[in-house]
């Protein structure tokens, strides 16, 4: 059991887990690669740095930083996230609990292109299986994607309906042994997808061969989830994309805390370290105060 979980090993979950090591928090990042900001060639901005700086090597010396406080990292893809009174944060190869929870892994990726997609959203397009699975029993759905998060996504809807078909719009499957076994025995279609179609609702869609396909509903789980994503399934507030915090980076689950690009405004470097300075200081004082109580 650690105290404090933390999603995102950029600035602000770097810098979060910095103020919560050095006050004896026990602390874990869980982080899949980094985001755009390990591409930046030069960051000129920044306080405290005379010379020019990469992102990577900027991104390299937080992660050093953390480790020589004592930080735990596990490098894997968060693919749920389930609790109320304590956090167990779900990866591809393990469970961990905490506390409290972090999420600062970025903002919300790009959408996939496909015509029609965005129409239907909210109208039998889904992000979230766990969110709206229910609405579906025993319809017919489709999951857009083709890798582990994928497969993670059409699972948790088998108890809802046995008719389920994953469509990977001209991907080959990228999935570990293990995601392959959770859809096994599910209809795959490899065939890119070139348009959503419906009238009030999704129906289905035409593929790139001019097919068409029917279902009910629609969930989207391209790639990885997004903080978005994961917001939605624990049921905290969004802005849009925006996952929502007060002064303090609190969500509306007291428990859980947000910082960086996954709360929209500024993106730099300087805005997300200060985000998560803060979201680590009021993690701090909500462990402490709970461990007063237990």
């Amino acid at each position: 059991m650690y105290d404090i979980i933390i999603l995102g090993k950029g600035p602000a979950g770097i810098q979060a887990s910095l103020y919560t090591a050095r006050s004896n928090m026990k602390t874990l990042i869980i982080a899949n690669g980094w985001g755009s900001l390990e591409k930046a060639e030069k960051i000129e901005n920044y306080y405290g740095v005379p010379k020019p700086i990469s992102g990577e090597e900027l991104l390299h010396n937080g992660v050093q930083q953390a480790k020589a406080l004592g930080v735990d990292f596990v490098e894997d893809e968060v693919v749920a996230i389930n609790g109320y009174e304590e956090v167990e944060v779900t990866t591809l190869q393990g469970k961990y609990q905490a506390h409290a929870l972090i999420i600062a892994i970025g903002s919300s990726r790009k959408k996939v292109r496909i015509n029609g997609l965005t129409k239907f959203e909210g109208k039998g397009v889904s992000y979230c299986a766990v969110c709206d699975g229910f609405f579906y029993k025993d319809k017919t759905l489709g999951v857009l994607g083709y890798k582990d998060y994928t497969a993670h996504e059409a699972y948790e809807l088998k108890p809802v309906t046995s008719n389920i078909t994953i469509y990977t719009n001209g991907n080959e499957l990228d999935m570990s042994e293990d995601a392959k076994q959770l859809i096994k025995g599910m209809k795959v279609i490899k065939e890119p997808i070139k348009e959503i179609i419906g009238t009030d609702k999704v129906s289905g869609a035409i593929l790139a061969t001019d097919e068409s396909v029917t279902f009910d509903g629609l969930f989207v789980a391209y790639e990885s989830a997004s903080g978005s994503e994961l917001a939605l399934k624990m049921g905290l507030e969004l802005n849009k994309q925006s996952i929502v915090v007060n002064e303090n980076f609190v969500t509306n689950i007291p428990h859980i805390f947000a910082a960086g690009d996954c709360i929209g405004g500024f993106k730099q470097v300087s805005k997300a370290v200060g985000d998560g300075a803060i979201a680590g200081k009021s993690a701090i004082e909500f462990v402490r105060n709970k461990k007063k109580n237990l």
